[in-house]
């Protein structure tokens, strides 16, 4: 009888143990899901809003293109001034730069000098004296340009002095360097400095 009692005591405990381990397990598997569960909810990413209006438009290249420009506004004035010492003077003014050209055919401007065009009459192209005066007060109208208005750096003023019969005589005068040297001077002494002899073809 009492071995009988100490086995169904025995039993009873070895019941009693497996249901605590059980319990354990249970609830340490709960325990490990919802852990889990927790740190996988915690590493999805919560979508972000995109302010657009704070995006940098992609930058579009455009190809560089020597270019001229015609100055209409200040050419106008220009030959206004110019008239003033001979009403049958034509004169213009050129800027000289870069076009950026864009795929899509549009393009924009860079100045990079300006250049100005004088013609004028005259009846004795061998005759150095009176063209040398005249480029002497031409040059000295486009010094009286307000600086602000040249674009980019001074370039150059180019005379045609022109007879009737269309012949010409060409005068190049780089700006700068009338106003390095050759401001004060006029007639033959200002022509020969700016004057350039026209190479002839070597005869075959």
């Amino acid at each position: 009888m009492k071995k009988n009692r100490n086995w169904i005591i025995a039993l009873i405990l070895t019941a009693t143990a497996g249901a605590v381990v059980l319990q354990n397990s249970t609830s340490s598997q709960t325990s490990h899901t919802a852990t889990e569960t927790a740190r996988i909810t915690d590493t999805v990413e919560s979508p972000v809003s995109v302010d657009e209006s704070a995006l940098t438009p992609t930058y579009e290249g455009c190809a560089y293109v020597w270019a001229y420009h015609d100055d209409p506004e200040l050419s106008d004035q220009f030959e206004k001034m110019v008239r003033t010492l001979d009403p049958n003077a034509k004169a213009n003014v050129s800027l000289y730069g870069e076009d950026c050209i864009y795929a899509d055919g549009h393009s924009t401007f860079g100045a990079m000098e300006t250049d100005f065009y004088v013609h004028l009459p005259s009846e004795d192209l061998t005759d150095r004296q009176f063209p040398g005066n005249r480029m002497a007060k031409v040059l000295l109208l486009v010094t009286k340009i307000p600086r602000e208005e040249i674009q980019g750096k001074y370039g150059f003023v180019e005379f045609w002095f022109e007879t009737n019969n269309t012949e010409n005589l060409i005068v190049r005068v780089p700006f700068q360097k009338y106003l390095d040297k050759g401001q004060g001077l006029d007639g033959e002494e200002l022509f020969q400095l700016f004057f350039v002899e026209p190479v002839l073809p070597a005869p075959t």
